[in-house]
């Protein structure tokens, strides 16, 4: 039985998925080598926590208690829960070394999650001891607002594991969807080309991008592809295209649009550091 959450990376993620689990009971720690990042999510949970209490969803009693359930640290020897879920840069290897040094430091028992949108699975799992309890466990932006979670289930993952996760994923009040693991998942496999169509029709003149979002949220979605890619982060979204460009062997459908190319070399990433597609204020 899951009882407390282990949340790696305190970026605009990691903090959410944090933020869910405290809300449903869960100890949980959050934990980034940032102390900068720690400090920011922090004043994000306050906040989320604060917008909460002024619609009433919650009380100032709840807000404590969820607060108080959230411990914070820098270090990796306090990462041990029942469940470790890593929400870090969307590298391979860099994923995997974590998973790793988790595998050591945690039971046997604790299932390893990773965040990754579009990483394989089944990859992440080669060196793991034990590989039965490592999954995928992709949460959406914002986590705390989102109702879907694709739980992946590699090659090699046990089905109690992938129960488990779904199990956790109804006791957050989230809305799990099996799949398993393949370039992109469900999601952004097919979502892909909400962005990169979009980003073609600009790079072609044929539409502005504030016209492409409003035609796309006036016909029921409710954020337009250059204000989702903003949200979501440049350097993010360019990452999902990329892995799947690579994985479906530089496949034309897949290639990663040269307009968000030179967003992410100018370091316009978005709302994060307020500027990509449009401008934010600090």
């Amino acid at each position: 039985m899951i009882k407390q959450v282990c949340v790696i990376g305190a970026g605009t993620m990691g903090s959410g998925i944090a933020l869910v689990a405290a809300q449903t009971a869960f100890e949980v720690i959050l934990c980034d080598m940032n102390p900068a990042v720690i400090d920011a999510a922090k004043q994000g949970i306050v906040k989320n926590l604060d917008f909460l209490l002024s619609k009433n969803k919650i009380d100032v009693a709840e807000k404590d208690l969820i607060w108080k359930r959230i411990s914070f640290t820098s270090a990796i020897q306090n990462c041990k829960a029942d469940i470790v879920i890593e929400a870090i840069v969307e590298r391979l290897d860099v994923k995997a070394d974590l998973l790793t040094q988790l595998a050591a430091i945690n039971s046997t028992e604790t299932i390893l999650a990773s965040n990754t949108s579009s990483l394989s699975i089944n990859a992440l799992q080669e060196n793991i001891p034990l590989p039965g309890r490592v999954a995928g466990l992709h949460f959406f932006n914002p986590a705390h607002i989102m109702k879907l979670v694709e739980v992946v289930k590699g090659s090699l993952t046990d089905d109690t594991t992938t129960q488990a996760l779904m199990d956790f994923c109804r006791q957050v009040n989230k809305t799990p969807v099996l799949c398993k693991d393949a370039p992109g998942f469900i999601v952004n496999r097919v979502a892909r080309h909400y962005y990169l169509e979009a980003m073609q029709l600009v790079e072609n003149n044929h539409a502005s991008v504030a016209n492409v979002d409003a035609a796309m949220e006036a016909a029921g979605f409710k954020m337009g592809p250059f204000k989702l890619m903003d949200l979501i982060g440049m350097d993010v979204n360019l990452a999902v295209s990329t892995s799947l460009y690579e994985a479906f062997d530089k496949a034309e459908r897949f290639k990663p649009s040269a307009l968000q190319i030179d967003k992410v070399a100018r370091n316009e990433l978005g709302r994060k550091t307020g500027k990509g597609f449009y401008n934010y204020d600090a």
